[in-house]
């Protein structure tokens, strides 16, 4: 039978072992949360449309990506649907994409007794970590059917100022 200071050993292990995994659960997943907040508004918005927004949004939404690269280039694709390419403003600052950009409201006639929402509006921001130096002069970003693509050419040189990415 364990004595009392080999039982306590043992769950100070599992113990530990448990925050660590919660610890890389939490890294892995932290960049991927957006927070949405309530926007600047847009011109013909109106205060009620403002206070809808604010009581229908859920304030936290995942932008999914995935990040990928080749002995020339970074390509970052992006899930951002109910947008248009203006309405996204992209970044390179200090080794990372950033993306910004603002869901409107849009009105819907529902009848019935069942309304879901599964959508967050608001403007948004997330910052996507780069494995590589990249050349953001010479980025291209395409926007279609809601889906990013931006391709960032590598580079030996390091940039470390803000540069803005044109959408196609």
């Amino acid at each position: 039978m364990a004595t009392w200071q080999q039982l306590r050993e043992g769950v100070g292990r599992v113990w530990d072992s448990l925050l660590d995994g919660w610890h890389q659960l939490y890294e892995r997943a932290s960049g991927a949360i957006t927070r949405f907040g309530p926007g600047h508004g847009k011109e013909g918005s109106t205060d009620t449309d403002r206070q809808e927004l604010a009581r229908r949004s859920s304030g936290w939404g995942v932008l999914a990506a995935e990040v990928f690269d080749d002995p020339k280039r970074v390509v970052v694709r992006l899930e951002a649907p109910g947008l248009e390419p203006d309405e996204i403003d992209l970044q390179v600052i200090n080794n990372m994409l950033v993306v910004r950009g603002e869901k409107h409201l849009q009105r819907e006639h529902n009848h019935g007794h069942y309304h879901i929402l599964e959508c967050a509006y608001g403007s948004f921001e997330r910052a996507i970590p780069l494995p590589a130096e990249v050349n953001s002069e010479q980025a291209e970003a395409q926007y279609k059917h809601g889906i990013l693509r931006v391709e960032l050419p590598k580079t030996t040189t390091q940039k470390t100022s803000g540069i803005k990415v044109r959408i196609s």
